[in-house]
């Protein structure tokens, strides 16, 4: 089969988001570089894409806590002119109170969802850009609007996520590449588990299947959305959002304070 899209990287593409992505892209044409700390795992969603697609899916197992697995893998993302996709996909999640939790765990989701994901992030966007073209694909999470929910660093990191997406789309700006933000919802992926709060625990009505996040949000990217919240049903509301904060911009820097603290000017 011809290599018509070239190929995605996927990183956290052993199972949930990660590997239903895979699984898309494929069927999209894309041959696949997955990524995650379980070979067998990994390997087994290569054989199953493989033999469903006809797409080339090989397997490189690394674990992103690790400083070393990451700048291979960055220095795959930079060297390798095949690739022409990347899903920003891993990550870790906490549920349980901030001061409840194990700073090792708050360290390992900084390492991951902050230090990995921006050196990868960088290292594809610094590749694209020198071939004028690329697609990136960054998960977040809807924590990012909603920081009171979960763990506070966990959605930091996705704060993280949000910020660094919208300056790396200013910076892409006319250079040919395209760069998404995904922001979902409860989604019932292993995630939870690990997090220590199941998703068949939580209500019924605010989780969505690893599928239908996907494909919303490739039928996002379809509709050439930057940002997509597959469970908001007007996309109007989120613009809204972004307007009041772009407001913000004029008057968050004067040579002033504001009146109101009754503060007079300085000689």
């Amino acid at each position: 089969m011809s290599n018509s899209k070239g190929t995605a990287l996927i990183t956290g593409a052993s199972t949930g988001i990660g590997a239903v992505y895979a699984n898309r892209l494929a069927k999209r044409g894309y041959d696949l570089i997955l990524v995650a700390r379980s070979k067998d795992k990994l390997d087994e969603v290569a054989k199953q894409i493989e033999s469903s697609t006809g797409r080339k899916a090989e397997t490189v197992q690394a674990d992103l806590s690790v400083t070393a697995d990451v700048k291979r893998i960055a220095d795959r993302l930079t060297s390798d002119t095949s690739i022409t996709a990347f899903v920003n996909n891993a990550g870790v999640a906490a549920a349980t109170p901030l001061l409840a939790t194990d700073p090792d765990v708050h360290d390992q989701i900084i390492q991951i969802n902050v230090t990995a994901f921006t050196r990868l992030a960088v290292a594809a966007a610094s590749s694209f850009v020198k071939r004028s073209s690329g697609l990136i694909i960054n998960i977040g999470s809807v924590v990012a609007l909603a920081p009171e929910q979960l763990n506070g660093v966990y959605s930091a990191s996705k704060g993280y996520v949000q910020n660094l997406s919208i300056a790396l789309k200013k910076e892409l700006a006319g250079k040919g590449v395209t760069l998404q933000l995904v922001l979902p919802g409860a989604t019932a992926t292993p995630l939870w588990d690990k997090a220590g709060v199941p998703a068949h625990t939580l209500p019924a009505h605010i989780v969505m299947t690893t599928d239908d996040m996907v494909d919303a949000s490739l039928s996002g990217l379809d509709q050439g959305e930057f940002v997509t919240i597959p469970a908001l049903p007007e996309s109007a509301d989120f613009d809204a959002y972004e307007k009041a904060r772009l407001a913000l911009a004029p008057n968050l820097s004067r040579n002033t304070p504001a009146a109101r603290y009754g503060v007079g000017a300085r000689k």
